[in-house]
């Protein structure tokens, strides 16, 4: 597998690049006492790297005495661009499809690069891909979504329709129920883009599905469940909850401030916060009320939980609560002991994320983290944590306490009840192991 050339970049530059003079300053005056000693460590340690701790010490670098050719020249001119795209160097920062993971192509993964991104928000052209037969450009004016089944009045929207009435956004994470299903029985994955790169997070706006129930005249006494219809070549569908569907459910159009991504379901899709993603079905076009569970394909067949004793468990469907550190992480590499900042993400289908304790010697040991706002309910947190790397090997791990207090298991913990051949819903603690060379790999322990 390929990727792993930006991830080392960001993590390899010299120490400089992680804290400059200006961000020690805005820390809190609490860790100003550690990240100083942390410096100076590392500077005793890493000579011809250190950072400038103080103002002139960096004298003799012409990147900063001279002025560059972009200080001395025009720029492009401002309707050069009208759509805006990512940097020239940025351009290994990319979803990336896992060879050989589907049969073809249009039904296959792309995995978002959580190694890269900032805070909990992923830009939508990075948002992870599953598609069951390739994705459409599908024309709004012609798109159509109904309700029928146990309704008083069976309805067919436009796009005009729903975008005139009175919405919602919210911000919502989104996993395929498959992530890190390749961890159950392959220590191989090597980054954390291919481990739990089925994650994105979103604020999603459109129409609350409650509302169109309404409209409807939905019969809520009969009708226990909905069916959830996409237009694709597939046609998608998957049963939902009653008591689900009038809770958060959005019917959506808006993805991050524009409309959706042809890949992420344009112009319509389901948004059904807390639950794998396959529920979240994209290319919307029905919603039928029904009083008994549906019984499709992809819910009963497949996305399913393979027990220890060979049995299936159907229609789980709430992603619980996990976490992951992003960096440092597999197939990037520490230059230099010192300072560095472990950092990750961590989120719960059953709400908002409580806590956070990261490990740095495979469990015995854990230290609660800072968690970054805003904590939102059913979507990602970020979360970060001061570590001063003394050069000797390390075991980096994370473990999330949800608002229910429901604690993240250990991968021994989750195969005990659920076996070694599941694929789906992984939600066990990571691993991952620095070498004294400032290597980082993945690992099971257990």
């Amino acid at each position: 597998m390929t990727g792993s050339s930006k991830q080392r970049g960001r993590i390899s530059r010299a120490p400089e690049n992680f804290l400059s003079q200006e961000q020690i300053a805005a820390v809190s005056s609490g860790r100003r006492d550690f990240l100083r000693q942390a410096m100076i460590a590392a500077a005793a340690v890493s000579a011809g790297a250190a950072l400038p701790l103080r103002a002139g010490e960096a004298a003799g670098d012409p990147e900063i005495l001279d002025l560059p050719p972009w200080s001395k020249t025009l720029g492009k001119p401002v309707a050069s661009n009208p759509y805006g795209s990512p940097s020239k160097y940025e351009k290994n920062l990319i979803r990336r499809e896992s060879p050989g993971l589907t049969r073809v192509g249009a039904a296959s993964v792309s995995f978002a690069p959580l190694q890269g991104l900032f805070g909990i928000i992923t830009p939508s052209g990075l948002h992870f891909e599953r598609h069951h037969q390739g994705w459409q450009d599908v024309d709004p004016a012609r798109h159509r979504f109904m309700i029928n089944g146990l309704v008083r009045t069976p309805k067919v929207y436009t796009m005009d329709d729903l975008m005139r009435l009175p919405s919602v956004s919210r911000i919502h994470f989104i996993e395929c129920g498959a992530n890190s299903g390749m961890e159950w029985g392959n220590v191989a994955v090597p980054t954390v883009q291919y481990t739990h790169g089925m994650l994105s997070c979103s604020e999603f706006t459109g129409v609350p599905l409650s509302a169109l129930l309404e409209d409807c005249g939905a019969d809520l006494k009969a009708g226990k469940y909905i069916l959830a219809e996409g237009a694709d070549g597939s046609s998608m569908t998957r049963t939902i909850a009653m008591e689900r569907a009038l809770d958060d459910v959005i019917v959506a159009y808006g993805q991050n401030g524009e409309m959706l991504r042809p890949e992420n379901g344009y112009p319509l899709r389901l948004v059904v916060p807390g639950v794998q993603g396959v529920s979240w079905v994209k290319w919307l076009r029905r919603i039928e009320v029904g009083d008994q569970p549906y019984g499709t394909k992809d819910e009963t067949l497949h996305y399913v939980d393979l027990l220890p004793d060979g049995a299936q468990r159907q229609y789980t469907s709430i992603q619980e609560c996990k976490s992951v550190i992003t960096t440092p992480s597999g197939g990037q590499t520490l230059i230099g002991q010192g300072y560095y900042t472990i950092t990750g993400l961590a989120w719960s289908g059953r709400g908002r994320i409580r806590r956070v304790d990261v490990s740095t010697d495979g469990g015995r040991n854990w230290r609660t983290a800072r968690l970054e706002t805003p904590v939102l309910s059913k979507a990602l947190t970020r979360f970060n944590l001061d570590w001063q790397w003394d050069g000797s090997p390390a075991l980096l791990q994370s473990r999330a306490i949800d608002e229910t207090g429901y604690v993240q298991p250990t991968m021994p913990q989750l195969r005990e009840v659920r076996g070694t051949k599941s694929i789906y819903h992984n939600n066990a603690i990571q691993t991952w192991a620095v070498a004294p060379s400032g290597e980082v790999s993945n690992v099971q322990l257990g």
